[in-house]
């Protein structure tokens, strides 16, 4: 019997199935690529027509793309789009034409720092066309005719996005978004993908606090969609987590919230620094990916970003270096860590009240000294009861309590648990 694969590398597996699909803004790509996360977790998945209205915005025309190449004068095709969907510019108009090489120049993408590299570009809201190729591939060219083939529709359609909800014990909601819009790039975005899908799983086989929302959508306009469709939720919402760029070898990056001090932001730093990770947590910008549109000042949820190195920090990023190569089944099970650790502690951060609050109760008598007798941390663990005694008002949440102490939150909760069972304090 073959062996089970780990988490890590059936996430990677995912990575290399989803790889070779050209996703969009819109399209076919996109709902390909819904099916395939479909056979991991039940999905809704949502088609908007073209035309709508998203708050400030309007769905575009939908993109599709069958076939796209130039040919030389032998028809030997030296961009071809059925090789790496990456060569052809993302919402290329149809084309169909043959033109000499120095008329053909304008319309082609290339990276001289990298030349063996083919770049990501796309003009998703200003009609053109174009094809993305190695700088090696274009200095090689001679001079002559070309043959010029985009085979693409862009014409009225939809939009697509999928959810996955995880039911809680109460309404109030944790939103996972990722995006599903860019075609072969292995760390952005299909570890995020991955990463996503992998957590509803392991949240699904557990009974949550909260109800759990994965929002699987297109970048940008896909955030905005679902945000006009759904601001009678946007109440219950009380954390939020984008991911992207989620399994590169870096170090590990959360950046906060745009309130800087929401929950999310603190439970991520708690957990990123108690675990003794390398890793980054930095301020919110109002630029980068969808957290921005969860954090935008009319909505302003709490909602962060986990990412290892940033989006535009590594040179592979938007290039056909950011292939399945470059991610790894232990950072993808790393990041997936993280992520189980954070919602954890989430899903645990209570407010009590000591039932004893008039001086300190004897718990020598409740047996609660003795429960530590012979444990390593026992001073520390009789000093988490000491701090959740103390600050059991029900104005501090255990979280609060940790950060006071200097505890680390599963100190704390085990604290909590032992007074809770003890009837010294109640939620």
């Amino acid at each position: 019997m073959a062996p089970m694969t780990s988490p890590g590398e059936q996430m990677h597996a995912l990575v290399e199935r989803l790889y070779p699909i050209c996703r969009s803004l819109t399209g076919d790509g996109v709902r390909a690529t819904l099916d395939i996360v479909g056979e991991y977790l039940p999905l809704r998945v949502h088609e908007v027509p073209t035309g709508t209205q998203v708050l400030d915005w309007t769905v575009p025309q939908e993109w599709n793309i069958r076939d796209a190449y130039v040919a030389d004068a032998t028809g030997r095709r030296v961009i071809d789009f059925a090789a790496s969907s990456l060569h052809v510019l993302g919402y290329s108009v149809p084309v169909s034409a043959t033109m000499p090489l120095a008329e053909l120049r304008p319309h082609l993408h290339t990276l001289p720092d990298h030349p063996e590299w083919v770049p990501y570009r796309t003009s998703y809201y200003q009609p053109d066309w174009g094809f993305c190729l190695a700088q090696e591939t274009l200095d090689a060219l001679p001079d002559g005719d070309y043959e010029v083939r985009i085979d693409s529709t862009l014409e009225d359609g939809h939009l697509t996005y999928a959810e996955h909800v995880i039911p809680g014990r109460t309404a109030d909601e944790v939103i996972v978004s990722c995006h599903v819009c860019h075609p072969s790039l292995a760390n952005d975005n299909l570890a995020g993908i991955a990463v996503a899908t992998f957590l509803a799983r392991e949240l699904a086989a557990t009974t949550p606090h909260y109800t759990y929302r994965f929002i699987y959508a297109p970048g940008t306009i896909g955030a905005i969609t679902w945000l006009a469709r759904n601001q009678e939720r946007i109440d219950r919402i009380k954390h939020g987590l984008v991911l992207a760029c989620a399994g590169d070898p870096g170090r590990l990056t959360y950046k906060q919230s745009r309130r800087g001090d929401a929950e999310i932001d603190r439970a991520l730093r708690h957990v990123l620094r108690e675990s003794q990770r390398p890793h980054r947590v930095a301020e919110f910008t109002p630029y980068g990916y969808d957290e921005r549109q969860y954090c935008s000042p009319g909505f302003d949820l709490g909602v962060g970003s986990l990412s290892r190195t940033p989006y535009a920090g590594y040179p592979e990023y938007h290039t056909s270096a950011d292939n399945p190569a470059f991610v790894s089944p232990e950072a993808m099970a790393d990041t997936l860590a993280v992520c189980r650790e954070a919602f954890a502690l989430l899903d645990r951060n209570r407010r009590y009240v000591n039932l004893s609050p008039y001086g300190e109760p004897q718990l020598g008598r409740r047996g609660l000294y003795d429960a530590l007798g012979g444990r390593s941390d026992a001073k520390e663990a009789q000093m988490a009861m000491l701090w959740v005694l103390s600050l059991a008002d029900g104005d501090h949440t255990l979280l609060d309590i940790a950060e006071r102490s200097g505890l680390s939150f599963a100190v704390v909760a085990a604290a909590a648990d032992a007074l809770h069972r003890a009837e010294l304090i109640k939620e």
